[in-house]
């Protein structure tokens, strides 16, 4: 094994989702993996289809995305965050926004250099980090019976000297929290003191429970040049099998960005763009994004409710809550066996996803309606009863 790989354990999602597909048990709740029953747009059907019978679409270039993608990107951005971006020289498309990530640690980080994150987080995330060759540094997130809050003066100190970027996600996965102006207050000096990036995950920042409107972080005022956006079709849009999404920064950044992802990916899925502007810029977006995060936020509050008398820390958004196996006396793993074997629910244990991930399962409700999550309470007590 090479040494690069000698501290990435992989996300144990497709453990426990293709021991599901084997099972092939159609009683199963699938609550192991973000995929989600939810339909994108019909917009944006409509022009993949289209798109097939395209040369243009079938083709290699441009290689930095096609111009329509970059310029509802840009856009999308510049309205959430406040201020104007070109797309021709701040916007590049990426093969989804893991791979927008990916393409930014390798343009901002040296071996070595650290990367702010919270705790617990998504393993992918990690992952990437230590695959650039950066060092995590996690600060924790406390559950609480309302959700997860992290202390800003934490996250603030946990920037120095090292480090190189501070990536920001909200809501964040698997957690569903969020962070506030007081977060991008505290890390303001000291990212601007040390030359920082900040490395803003947007995949989910619509899907939010609380009807408090996005905080980007490029619209406050002493981090506007320093923050690097990567967005993704496959969460809001539910356009996961699509593989687009897009990173949007100051032009000085963006052009080493787009020169890794000329070197590492070379070009998005050609037949996926077109419709991911499409769907980016129509005139109801919005509204298809908040009705979809309406009915999430009804699976969500159904799960809450079939088990409230075990110890789940509810969500500010996104698609995913944790249940806390270590107040079960179970490990994750466990805790995932006994669901899995007595009550048919297939679901991810945290193992990775963080020093504190390793007493945490993950539970998704993205890909459940409401009336096959109405016996949850049933299947739990199979299991742990």
């Amino acid at each position: 094994m090479a040494s690069r790989l000698a501290h990435i354990p992989g996300i144990g999602v497709n453990v426990v989702g293709d021991r599901a597909d084997a099972l092939a048990d159609p009683a199963m709740l699938r609550l192991e993996n973000l995929d989600t029953d939810l339909r994108p747009p019909e917009r944006a059907l409509e022009l993949t289809r289209s798109a097939v019978d395209r040369d243009d679409a079938n083709s290699y270039l441009p290689f930095e995305g096609h111009h329509d993608l970059r310029a509802a990107a840009a856009a999308h951005v510049g309205r959430l965050a406040g201020r104007h971006y070109d797309p021709a020289s701040e916007c590049v498309s990426v093969a989804g926004g893991l791979n927008g990530v990916f393409n930014a640690l390798l343009a901002i980080t040296e071996p070595g250099d650290e990367v702010v994150i919270a705790d617990p987080i998504y393993a992918g995330l990690v992952n990437r980090i230590r695959l650039a060759g950066a060092v995590p540094v996690h600060v924790p997130g406390v559950a609480t019976a309302h959700g997860w809050t992290t202390d800003p003066q934490q996250l603030a100190a946990a920037i120095g000297p090292r480090t190189a970027a501070v990536l920001l996600m909200g809501p964040a996965m698997p957690t569903g929290a969020v962070f506030d102006e007081t977060h991008l207050d505290a890390i303001a000096a000291p990212v601007l003191e040390h030359d920082a990036w900040v490395l803003y995950d947007a995949a989910m920042e619509r899907i939010r429970f609380d009807g408090l409107p996005v905080v980007h972080p490029a619209g406050h005022p002493q981090l506007s040049d320093r923050v690097i956006t990567v967005g993704s079709a496959s969460k809001e849009l539910r356009m996961i099998g699509w593989r687009v999404g897009w990173v949007v920064a100051p032009e000085q950044v963006l052009a080493d960005i787009a020169l890794v992802g000329l070197t590492n990916v070379v070009c998005q899925v050609g037949i996926a763009q077109q419709a991911v502007a499409a769907a980016l810029s129509a005139p109801d977006a919005a509204e298809d994004v908040a009705a979809a995060t309406r009915t999430l936020q009804q699976r969500c509050e159904l799960v809450l409710d079939q088990l409230s008398d075990y110890p789940l820390v509810p969500p500010d958004g996104g698609w995913s809550l944790l249940v806390d196996a270590g107040q079960l006396g179970l490990t994750p793993a466990e805790a995932s066996a006994r669901l899995f074997d007595r009550g048919r629910v297939a679901a991810t244990p945290m193992d990775g996803w963080g020093p504190s991930g390793g007493r945490y399962l993950r539970l998704v409700f993205a890909n459940e309606p409401v009336a096959r999550l109405a016996d949850l309470r049933d299947r739990f007590s199979a299991a742990f009863d």
